[in-house]
Protein backbone atom coordinates (compact mmCIF):
# COMPACT_ATOMS: atom_id res chain seq x y z
CA UNK A 1 0.00 0.00 0.00
CA UNK A 2 1.54 3.40 -1.17
CA UNK A 3 2.54 5.99 2.08
CA UNK A 4 -0.19 8.87 2.06
CA UNK A 5 0.79 12.64 2.39
CA UNK A 6 -0.96 12.86 5.29
CA UNK A 7 0.25 9.83 6.71
CA UNK A 8 4.05 10.69 6.09
CA UNK A 9 3.33 14.11 7.54
CA UNK A 10 1.90 12.21 10.59
CA UNK A 11 4.76 10.21 11.01
CA UNK A 12 7.32 12.25 10.72
CA UNK A 13 5.65 14.78 13.21
CA UNK A 14 5.68 12.43 15.52
CA UNK A 15 9.11 11.84 15.08
CA UNK A 16 10.21 15.11 15.18
CA UNK A 17 7.97 15.47 18.39
CA UNK A 18 10.17 12.95 20.37
CA UNK A 19 12.94 16.07 20.97
CA UNK A 20 14.00 19.47 19.95
CA UNK A 21 16.37 18.41 18.34
CA UNK A 22 17.70 16.67 15.77
CA UNK A 23 20.94 15.37 15.65
CA UNK A 24 22.29 15.69 11.35
CA UNK A 25 25.24 13.37 11.43
CA UNK A 26 28.35 13.19 8.79
CA UNK A 27 29.85 9.67 9.91
CA UNK A 28 33.16 8.64 7.87
CA UNK A 29 33.91 5.37 9.75
CA UNK A 30 30.83 2.42 10.40
CA UNK A 31 32.61 1.76 13.35
CA UNK A 32 31.64 5.15 15.19
CA UNK A 33 27.92 4.56 14.28
CA UNK A 34 26.50 2.43 16.89
CA UNK A 35 28.56 4.26 19.76
CA UNK A 36 27.38 7.25 18.62
CA UNK A 37 24.28 6.71 18.58
CA UNK A 38 24.14 4.67 22.19
CA UNK A 39 25.47 8.27 23.29
CA UNK A 40 22.85 10.49 21.41
CA UNK A 41 19.71 8.53 22.68
CA UNK A 42 21.65 7.87 26.00
CA UNK A 43 21.05 11.54 26.00
CA UNK A 44 17.85 12.13 24.95
CA UNK A 45 18.35 12.62 21.37
CA UNK A 46 16.50 9.12 19.50
CA UNK A 47 15.98 10.90 16.52
CA UNK A 48 19.00 11.17 14.25
CA UNK A 49 19.51 11.83 11.14
CA UNK A 50 22.43 10.36 8.95
CA UNK A 51 23.42 12.24 6.19
CA UNK A 52 24.05 10.13 2.59
CA UNK A 53 27.20 12.13 2.35
CA UNK A 54 30.02 9.56 2.82
CA UNK A 55 30.34 5.83 1.65
CA UNK A 56 29.80 4.93 5.39
CA UNK A 57 26.89 6.36 5.40
CA UNK A 58 24.21 3.48 4.66
CA UNK A 59 25.96 1.00 6.83
CA UNK A 60 26.00 3.26 9.45
CA UNK A 61 22.27 3.85 9.37
CA UNK A 62 22.26 -0.04 9.27
CA UNK A 63 23.71 0.07 12.24
CA UNK A 64 22.47 2.39 14.04
CA UNK A 65 18.46 1.22 13.15
CA UNK A 66 19.67 -1.89 15.69
CA UNK A 67 19.94 0.41 18.74
CA UNK A 68 17.34 0.32 21.16
CA UNK A 69 15.16 3.55 21.51
CA UNK A 70 16.56 5.40 18.64
CA UNK A 71 14.16 6.28 14.96
CA UNK A 72 17.05 6.38 12.50
CA UNK A 73 16.77 8.54 9.28
CA UNK A 74 18.29 8.85 6.08
CA UNK A 75 19.35 12.81 5.44
CA UNK A 76 20.09 13.86 1.86
CA UNK A 77 17.87 12.33 -0.29
CA UNK A 78 18.45 13.54 -3.60
CA UNK A 79 17.30 10.82 -5.84
CA UNK A 80 14.60 7.43 -5.74
CA UNK A 81 17.52 5.10 -5.73
CA UNK A 82 18.70 7.30 -2.50
CA UNK A 83 15.27 6.72 -1.26
CA UNK A 84 15.41 2.56 -1.81
CA UNK A 85 18.67 2.49 -0.70
CA UNK A 86 18.28 4.17 2.54
CA UNK A 87 15.23 2.01 3.19
CA UNK A 88 17.04 -1.10 2.16
CA UNK A 89 19.51 0.15 5.16
CA UNK A 90 17.11 0.16 8.10
CA UNK A 91 15.64 3.95 7.82
CA UNK A 92 12.63 5.11 9.15
CA UNK A 93 12.43 8.38 7.87
CA UNK A 94 13.72 10.30 4.93
CA UNK A 95 14.71 13.78 5.23
CA UNK A 96 15.68 16.17 2.06
CA UNK A 97 17.11 19.38 0.99
CA UNK A 98 13.84 20.06 -1.34
CA UNK A 99 11.02 17.75 -3.02
CA UNK A 100 10.61 16.68 -6.49
CA UNK A 101 7.94 14.79 -7.80
CA UNK A 102 10.04 11.98 -8.33
CA UNK A 103 11.28 12.00 -4.81
CA UNK A 104 8.10 12.66 -2.88
CA UNK A 105 6.65 9.72 -5.52
CA UNK A 106 9.74 7.11 -4.39
CA UNK A 107 9.25 7.79 -0.89
CA UNK A 108 5.51 7.07 -0.64
CA UNK A 109 6.03 3.79 -2.62
CA UNK A 110 8.43 2.87 -0.27
CA UNK A 111 6.43 3.93 2.98
CA UNK A 112 9.32 6.15 3.88
CA UNK A 113 7.92 9.57 5.31
CA UNK A 114 9.75 12.22 3.93
CA UNK A 115 10.81 15.18 5.66
CA UNK A 116 10.55 17.98 2.58
CA UNK A 117 13.05 20.77 2.44
CA UNK A 118 11.25 24.18 1.75
CA UNK A 119 12.35 27.46 1.88
CA UNK A 120 10.23 29.79 0.40
CA UNK A 121 6.28 30.39 0.62
CA UNK A 122 5.70 28.92 -3.03
CA UNK A 123 7.93 25.64 -2.25
CA UNK A 124 5.88 24.98 0.96
CA UNK A 125 2.57 25.93 -0.75
CA UNK A 126 3.33 23.43 -3.34
CA UNK A 127 3.91 20.45 -0.32
CA UNK A 128 0.97 21.55 1.04
CA UNK A 129 -1.06 20.94 -1.82
CA UNK A 130 0.08 17.66 -2.08
CA UNK A 131 -0.78 16.98 1.35
CA UNK A 132 2.63 17.37 3.53
CA UNK A 133 2.40 20.16 6.72
CA UNK A 134 5.37 18.79 8.36
CA UNK A 135 8.77 20.05 6.88
CA UNK A 136 11.90 21.31 7.12
CA UNK A 137 12.97 24.76 6.66
CA UNK A 138 16.51 24.80 5.10
CA UNK A 139 19.11 26.30 4.44
CA UNK A 140 17.65 28.02 7.90
CA UNK A 141 19.77 30.98 8.24
CA UNK A 142 20.76 31.77 5.21
CA UNK A 143 17.38 32.10 4.44
CA UNK A 144 16.54 34.59 6.93
CA UNK A 145 16.69 32.53 10.07
CA UNK A 146 13.84 32.48 13.07
CA UNK A 147 11.87 35.71 11.71
CA UNK A 148 11.84 33.78 7.88
CA UNK A 149 10.26 31.15 9.55
CA UNK A 150 8.07 33.54 11.53
CA UNK A 151 6.64 35.02 8.82
CA UNK A 152 5.98 32.08 6.76
CA UNK A 153 3.94 30.93 9.42
CA UNK A 154 1.53 33.80 9.45
CA UNK A 155 0.06 32.91 6.23
CA UNK A 156 0.40 29.41 6.63
CA UNK A 157 -0.19 28.39 10.14
CA UNK A 158 -1.33 25.11 9.02
CA UNK A 159 2.48 24.30 8.33
CA UNK A 160 5.36 23.19 11.02
CA UNK A 161 8.80 23.38 10.40
CA UNK A 162 12.22 21.68 11.51
CA UNK A 163 14.49 24.38 10.73
CA UNK A 164 18.11 23.06 9.90
CA UNK A 165 21.34 24.65 8.40
CA UNK A 166 22.95 27.17 10.12
CA UNK A 167 21.07 26.25 13.60
CA UNK A 168 23.11 26.70 16.90
CA UNK A 169 23.37 26.89 20.72
CA UNK A 170 23.22 30.15 20.20
CA UNK A 171 20.70 31.07 17.86
CA UNK A 172 18.46 27.54 18.77
CA UNK A 173 16.11 29.16 21.15
CA UNK A 174 14.51 31.93 18.52
CA UNK A 175 13.67 28.97 16.37
CA UNK A 176 12.22 26.90 19.02
CA UNK A 177 9.80 29.90 20.89
CA UNK A 178 8.19 29.90 17.08
CA UNK A 179 4.66 28.17 17.75
CA UNK A 180 5.71 26.55 13.96
CA UNK A 181 8.35 24.96 15.19
CA UNK A 182 8.56 21.57 16.10
CA UNK A 183 12.42 20.91 16.66
CA UNK A 184 15.39 22.20 14.71
CA UNK A 185 17.87 19.95 13.20
CA UNK A 186 21.46 20.65 14.35
CA UNK A 187 24.92 19.31 13.57
CA UNK A 188 27.23 20.79 16.70
CA UNK A 189 25.78 18.18 19.27
CA UNK A 190 28.07 15.33 17.43
CA UNK A 191 31.18 17.59 16.20
CA UNK A 192 33.82 15.70 14.23
CA UNK A 193 36.57 16.28 16.90
CA UNK A 194 34.87 14.11 18.95
CA UNK A 195 33.48 11.64 17.29
CA UNK A 196 37.61 11.13 15.61
CA UNK A 197 38.55 11.27 19.36
CA UNK A 198 35.61 8.64 20.34
CA UNK A 199 34.45 10.80 23.01
CA UNK A 200 30.88 9.17 23.30
CA UNK A 201 30.93 10.73 27.14
CA UNK A 202 31.49 14.18 25.56
CA UNK A 203 28.41 13.67 22.88
CA UNK A 204 26.30 12.36 25.19
CA UNK A 205 26.87 15.55 27.49
CA UNK A 206 25.93 17.64 24.66
CA UNK A 207 23.01 15.85 23.82
CA UNK A 208 21.90 16.14 27.20
CA UNK A 209 22.26 19.67 27.26
CA UNK A 210 20.76 19.93 23.55
CA UNK A 211 17.83 17.94 24.92
CA UNK A 212 16.75 20.54 26.97
CA UNK A 213 16.63 23.42 24.85
CA UNK A 214 13.38 25.36 23.97
CA UNK A 215 10.21 23.79 24.90
CA UNK A 216 11.56 20.91 26.64
CA UNK A 217 13.61 22.80 29.29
Amino acid sequence: MTLTAKDASRRTREICALAPIVPVLVIEDVADARPLAEALIAGGLPALEVTLRTPAALDAIAAMAEVTGGHVGAGTLITPEDVRAAKRAGATFGVSPGATDALIAACEEEDLPLLAGAATASEAMRLLERGYDMLKFFPAEASGGAPAVKAIGAPLPQITFCPTGGVSPGNVESYLSLPNVLCAGGSWVAPKKLIDAQDWAGIEALARAAAQSGKAG
